[in-house]
């Protein structure tokens, strides 16, 4: 037999795997977690705090690292530089504050949004950071700058600026005005889709294609990024009322999004379908985090975290953090 002609079936895919069981709990000490993410190497990650405090953790073991004060009001978000040398947050008190990881010490703070700052994002650089107000206006700060004022002000929204996500030339952003907006910043332009129910989490995908969207119609909606097009929508879970976090897993197979009935929702990407559940807690699951390589969740609800792995979890993976 000719073995060069021979066809050999191809592989099947390897069913990703879903973090579906519970590592760990443990207690935030902050009041209410208004956010938890996982840090750019997915070793850490922070919670942002009703009590104006921000906190760092190793996740898996449950370990507090550092405690970060210098907010007035509630921190609503925070992110991660691109080297874990520096934190960027925000909040209710309307500032975004710039941090040094190692010494806990703020190192600048910026002024200049004139109500409560939503959401925040580094460049991939670390440069700058990326913050979005409810005063409708998404505002660019330079990181190395003595200055404070924003480098750029964009505001285009009609309403308030719930959340943005950055890439190495755009800014992705998700309004109450019902709208996605996507500034292309090399050719200095502003892409619009309507999506008409208020918006509370944008997000794009690891392969920088696709936009996921979640508003307050209890839909998640996925689009081209380029195009605009509807690629699916998800429903089932609860949001009527509170502003969740929506994500992709760590292989763009599904998506996930917290819900108002103690719940996190999977879908399959592709099918739509329904895939699991996780039951968090009684609470809104108002802020999610996916590990950003690997199989692992962090969630919040209330004033607790829970860390999420796959069934092949074993804790002393984890003795090297």
């Amino acid at each position: 037999i000719d073995q060069s002609v021979m066809a050999f079936p191809v592989p099947r895919p390897e069913v990703p795997r879903l973090p579906t069981r519970r590592i760990r709990d443990f207690p935030s000490g902050q009041r209410a977690v208004r956010a938890v993410r996982f840090n750019v190497d997915g070793n850490y990650c922070l919670t942002c705090g009703s009590d104006k405090s921000l906190k760092l953790w190793n996740p898996y073991r449950g370990i507090l690292l550092k405690t970060y004060c210098g907010h007035g009001y509630d921190v609503l978000d925070a992110a991660g530089s691109f080297d874990n040398s520096q934190i960027c947050s925000c909040g209710a008190d309307k500032t975004v504050i710039l941090w040094d990881v190692a010494t806990g010490k703020l190192v600048r703070k910026f002024r200049g949004h004139g109500g409560k700052v939503n959401c925040v994002q580094f460049n991939e650089e670390s440069t700058v950071i990326v913050s979005g107000s409810i005063d409708t206006s998404i505002r660019c700060w330079d990181c190395r700058s003595r200055t404070s004022v924003p480098i750029q002000i964009l505001d285009e929204a009609k309403d308030g600026v719930s959340s943005v996500r950055v890439s190495d030339h755009e800014i992705l952003s998700g309004s109450v005005d019902g709208r996605i907006r996507r500034y292309d910043l090399r050719m200095g332009q502003v892409f619009v889709d309507f999506i008409g129910s208020p918006i509370s989490s944008v997000c794009l995908s690891r392969d920088g294609q696709c936009s996921l969207s979640s508003s307050l119609d209890f839909t998640l909606r996925l689009l081209d990024k380029e195009t605009g097009e509807l690629l699916g929508d998800y429903t089932g879970h609860k949001n009527t009322e509170y502003k969740l976090d929506c994500c992709f897993n760590e292989s763009d197979t599904h998506v996930v999004s917290g819900s108002e009935d103690g719940l996190v929702y999977f879908w399959d990407l592709v099918k739509g379908s329904l895939a699991v559940t996780l039951p968090v807690g009684k609470g809104v699951v108002q802020s999610l985090s996916y590990h950003p390589t690997q199989s692992y969740l962090t969630t919040a609800t209330q004033g607790d975290v829970q860390l999420w792995g796959d069934e092949n979890y074993e804790a002393d993976t984890q003795s090297a953090l």
